[in-house]
């Protein structure tokens, strides 16, 4: 058995050695269990099916080598409250990608690879004014014109950016690349799964820009990312086109309005208008007095019309894919879906909630 694996395994479930322990009814002690994670030891055949079951994957993976290293993975200051918190992230994020990975690899699926511009980093040297000329010349490598992005998970994952949906407490996101022997690295997203929908595509577009934008040291970094995801999002263009170029105000219900084309928060609007000279610094101001007498800017920072999230369904895709070809068998698909295997037929006709994609 890979003590790696089951480590990564563990951690992920969010169990300590004596939770893992207790699950499986003290058929081992924790220190064995930490012998075995060390690889000092190896477990019999019943125990390592015990831990398997325990932690919802399979004797197969338990005994499979790992080739997944995570790169550039940098949690923010305070991200997180303790080291295990990180170390579960970072876990869960692993053990997803390996399987997103293995099925695109069962299916030989080019999408594997990321359609990164060939101008990639894209350098902001001076002003964060530059993010939006990156934001600009990827929307152009990726053919978007100027129009707003109706599903941007999909998108992304499209274009071979893998985008995770977790619980992460007070975190909205992160990101970073993982890499394996023989191929170019994979960049991924991982995305609060219990913030609202505008907020998790307005994360999403911030650390897409952690991704593709090379940021001076002289800058802040977080504000460039904020940048262009407003520029992302919002290109000049289009917000010019429904707003127009000056404006000496923008009502609360006009926003509302442009909140449903973008897909963003009515905060992220009017930062943008802002950015973009269409509002002056008193109705900025104003706006903000307004959104803090109404509560939006404290947790959980619901605004009017808060939209339901972008789930990532594409992986699953692909599990039901390979299913109905034969690549898999009923078995493998449960475990790459996680789900007990009298789900999959019920995955494979639709009838589970979890098997129908947000409209």
């Amino acid at each position: 058995m890979n003590g790696i694996r089951l480590k990564l395994a563990r951690t992920a479930a969010g169990f300590s050695l004596r939770d893992l322990a207790a699950t499986i009814d003290h058929l081992v002690t924790a220190q064995a269990i930490g012998k075995y994670e060390r690889n000092e030891t190896m477990p019999g055949s019943g125990v390592l099916i015990e831990l398997a079951d325990a932690l919802h994957t399979s004797v197969d993976y338990l005994l499979g080598k790992p080739d997944l290293v995570l790169e550039d993975l940098e949690f923010r200051k305070n991200a997180f409250t303790t080291k295990r918190g990180e170390a579960q992230v970072e876990a869960t994020v692993l053990v997803h990608l390996e399987r997103y990975l293995a099925i695109e690899d069962i299916l030989q699926l080019s999408s594997a690879h990321w359609d990164e511009p060939r101008d990639v980093p894209y350098p902001v040297l001076r002003d964060p004014i530059e993010a939006d000329r990156a934001a600009d010349a990827l929307r152009r490598h990726w053919g978007l014109g100027h129009e707003p992005i109706p599903n941007l998970v999909e998108l992304l994952e499209e274009r071979g950016i893998k985008v995770f949906a977790f619980p992460l407490g007070s975190v909205g996101g992160l990101a970073a690349c993982a890499g394996r022997p023989g191929h170019p690295a994979v960049p991924f997203v991982v995305v609060n799964a219990d913030d609202w929908g505008e907020r998790q595509r307005f994360t999403i577009s911030h650390e897409l820009g952690h991704i593709v934008l090379d940021v001076a040291r002289s800058l802040n970094t977080e504000r460039v990312a904020h940048r262009f995801a407003g520029a992302f999002l919002m290109p000049a263009e289009a917000l010019w086109l429904e707003v127009g170029k000056h404006r000496s105000a923008i009502p609360l219900g006009e926003l509302l309005a442009l909140k449903r084309v973008f897909g963003v928060s009515i905060q992220a609007l009017t930062h943008r208008c802002r950015d973009l000279g269409i509002i002056g610094v008193a109705a900025y101001r104003a706006l903000f007095n307004e959104f803090d007498q109404l509560g939006w800017r404290s947790p959980p920072y619901e605004e009017y019309g808060a939209m339901r999230g972008e789930k990532p369904y594409r992986f699953q895709r692909l599990c039901l894919r390979a299913l109905a070809e034969g690549a898999i068998s009923e078995s493998k698909a449960a475990e790459l879906l996680d789900v007990p295997i009298v789900e999959v037929d019920q995955y494979m006709s639709g009838t589970l909630p979890e098997a129908t994609p947000v409209e």
